[in-house]
């Protein structure tokens, strides 16, 4: 089978096409045919390392967490998956040597979900990873819902940081799907289309507006819940629009690795930061997502497309590494890479 590897850290030149044997999968694994893989900033960051020329933590490494398939093999005392089933899988590469970039993976079953048939691939490769970690910044809030489906979010507003990013573009499908308003911020008029499309009710370009004025105008009685991607930028902003017990959910640094709190003014909201990471959540905050997730795809809830607010931008697995620089240099939307030959769309 072919494959995408890399045996040291560095740029995206240390990707390289491979051949390799095909895996059997062993006790509680499954072999997946992927059609589509899916990057996020997490994968070219992993293959970076801390520098070039660094030591991987196996001796060969796939990269990509992200991918959707068919099941192609079931291992012994497998429960809930046969082979044709479509699947998509989530953290392929956490703690293993091989992750989606390859036309056969062997993942543990937990890290496997049913797929709708109505859902494309290039649909189950964009979540993961973005929706997943949707899912647990609009879960983890002082008197807010622990699951999310239709009515979980009533009566509250959700503010999301960075609405045309992967993140950003689930978390307002999630959202609006469980019944929040949603706000959304993003620096172009271009961005504010897309976070449009993706669903939010109100959007405010930070960067011709004056960010806390415009959203207090919507929310005058205060944000409940904030999606973060930017804690030190947006600490201040924050401040200025959260309603009493209040919360921001941070899930990344983009902008800074450090930030200023005014105590006092938090004091007075009681305000709650929970910071969080999608590799050491644990097993049941990973279930609840994939179930919930789910549940959205069924209803339709999560589409992606430019015409959804999430542009697709495809390669074909032997040009991995370009797909890497696309996602580090900022692309809009979403990177895809077509593992199958049948994979649906046009390649970049």
């Amino acid at each position: 089978m072919r494959a995408i590897a890399y045996a040291q850290t560095g740029p995206s030149s240390v990707l390289q096409l491979v051949d390799r044997d095909v895996a059997e999968p062993g006790p509680g694994e499954v072999r997946v045919r992927i059609v589509v893989s899916g990057v996020n900033p997490t994968d070219w960051k992993a293959r970076a390392g801390a520098g070039a020329g660094r030591p991987t933590p196996f001796p060969e490494v796939v990269p990509n967490q992200d991918g959707a398939g068919v099941v192609d093999a079931v291992g012994e005392g497998v429960t809930g998956f046969v082979v044709g089933d479509r699947v998509w899988v989530f953290l392929a590469a956490h703690g293993r040597p091989t992750g989606t970039a390859q036309e056969l993976a062997v993942l543990p079953a937990e890290r496997l979900v049913h797929l709708p048939d109505a859902a494309g691939f290039e649909l189950g490769a964009s979540l993961g990873v973005p929706a997943m970690t949707a899912h647990r910044a609009l879960t983890v809030h002082e008197g807010g819902p622990s699951r999310l489906g239709p009515g979980a979010l009533d009566g509250r507003t959700v503010l999301v940081a960075g609405g045309a990013g992967a993140v950003g573009h689930a978390a307002i499908q999630l959202a609006r799907w469980s019944g929040a308003r949603v706000i959304t911020t993003v620096s172009s008029p271009e961005k504010a289309a897309l976070a449009t499309a993706a669903g939010a009710h109100h959007v405010v370009n930070y960067r011709a507006d004056d960010a806390a004025k415009a959203i207090r105008a919507i929310a005058r009685d205060g944000v409940d819940q904030v999606v973060e991607v930017s804690p030190a930028r947006n600490a201040d902003l924050n401040s200025r629009v959260l309603a009493n017990h209040g919360s921001v959910a941070v899930y990344a640094t983009d902008g800074g690795s450090e930030m200023t709190l005014d105590i006092r003014r938090h004091f007075s909201l009681n305000v709650r930061y929970q910071f969080l990471l999608l590799y050491t959540v644990g097993d049941d905050a990973l279930a609840a997502a994939a179930e919930d997730i789910t549940r959205a795809l069924e209803d339709g809830a999560l589409p992606v497309g430019e015409d959804a607010g999430l542009p697709l931008t495809r390669f074909p697995l032997e040009r991995t590494a370009e797909a890497h620089d696309a996602v580090e240099a900022g692309t809009v939307g979403k990177v895809l890479i077509d593992v199958a030959a049948d994979a649906a769309g046009p390649t970049s």
